[in-house]
């Protein structure tokens, strides 16, 4: 395995993920806040799942956004 191009790989996926990710919970926040389903002072449960079909990894991760 070449560690350089794996570190590389690795990176620009998990860049990728935040972007996209970060973009989505903003957009999906503030439609929900304009139509009135939360007030934007939430503690929102978060949960995402990392699948690399390849190694048979299925990992939940979750956690919590804090809106105020």
């Amino acid at each position: 395995m070449n560690e350089e191009k794996f570190n590389i790989e690795m990176r620009k996926f998990l860049k990728k993920v935040g972007i996209t990710s970060q973009r989505l919970i903003e957009q999906h926040v503030r439609v929900a806040i304009a139509d009135g389903r939360i007030e934007g002072n939430e503690q929102l449960e978060i949960r995402a799942t990392l699948e690399i079909e390849g190694l048979g990894l299925k990992e939940p991760i979750s956690g919590r956004l804090d809106l105020e």
